[in-house]
């Protein structure tokens, strides 16, 4: 684990949550070659299998946003790298940046960091009062149908925004950005032509389709300095495994997600 106590203040903070992607689906497209970006990113350039605090987005990004986040799934207290301060927390550590604050979006903007969500899906949509739940921890928060679970380009729409708010902000702001990544969600059939049903194969061509628009959201983060990102799933879906279909129970298929942490660098060209 990354010490955050020496990167809280000094970099960027990207969170970027793989909405629904499983990990099974997530490890093979990166040994098959189809996430290059993310491949060469990652740790060792593969994934860690972790465990989600939670079976659907709402649930697992309350657990998050409260500083727990997949669990790496292997025996053993495992240390976090954001948490906070409560009496009894047995995974905290001497690199875990732990805030005084309901959640850690709050404390990071106590700590000077501009926060930011761009949102994708239903539970960001700032349509109705639950929609609104986890967008309002946020000093600035976006969604529009285009950056939603609808839209075969969520996620450029959504990298274009993220990049346009970073180049904006000066570069002695730092900033906490969170990007929910809608594509990865039902429907995702539209990522395989002829497609009728989501599939693990329809699950895997909406990763490929990611893959290839963030270089230029991770360029951005570069251009401002370091950036310590955070990559993971928030729960995955079943396509049918022991006739379970979707998500919100209990499954392996659900539980089980992909997860890595790596730092971005000050980009040094001129």
């Amino acid at each position: 684990m990354h010490d955050l106590n020496a990167i809280v203040g000094t970099h960027d903070l990207l969170f970027l949550t793989l909405d629904t992607l499983r990990y099974d689906v997530a490890r093979e497209a990166l040994e098959g070659g189809r996430t290059p970006t993310l491949g060469g990113l990652l740790p060792g350039g593969r994934w860690e299998e972790r465990h989600s605090p939670g079976s659907f987005t709402y649930a697992a990004h309350q657990a998050f946003f409260a500083g727990f986040f997949p669990t790496p799934a292997t025996p053993g207290r495992h240390p976090r790298p954001f948490a906070l301060r409560f009496e009894g927390s047995e995974t905290t550590a001497p690199g875990t940046c732990v805030l005084d604050a309901p959640d850690i979006v709050t404390g990071l903007a106590g700590r000077g960091y501009h926060t930011v969500c761009i949102g994708g899906v239903g539970f960001f949509n700032l349509k109705n009062p639950l929609g609104r739940v986890l967008p309002s921890l946020f000093a600035e928060s976006h969604w529009a149908p285009e950056l939603g679970v609808t839209d075969p380009q969520s996620t450029e729409n959504q990298a274009s925004l993220a990049v346009n708010i970073l180049d904006a902000r000066p570069r002695e702001q730092r900033v906490f950005l969170f990007i929910n990544i809608s594509a990865l969600h039902q429907p995702n059939r539209h990522y395989v032509p002829g497609a009728t049903e989501d599939s693990r194969e329809t699950q895997a061509a909406a990763l490929a389709y990611v893959d290839g628009q963030l270089p230029r959201l991770f360029q951005a983060l570069r251009r401002r300095g370091p950036a310590f990102c955070i990559v993971c799933s928030d729960h995955g879906t079943a396509y049918g495994e022991d006739g379970y279909s979707g998500h919100r129970l209990g499954h392996p298929v659900v539980w089980t997600v992909p997860y890595g942490e790596f730092v971005l660098p000050l980009d040094s060209a001129p």
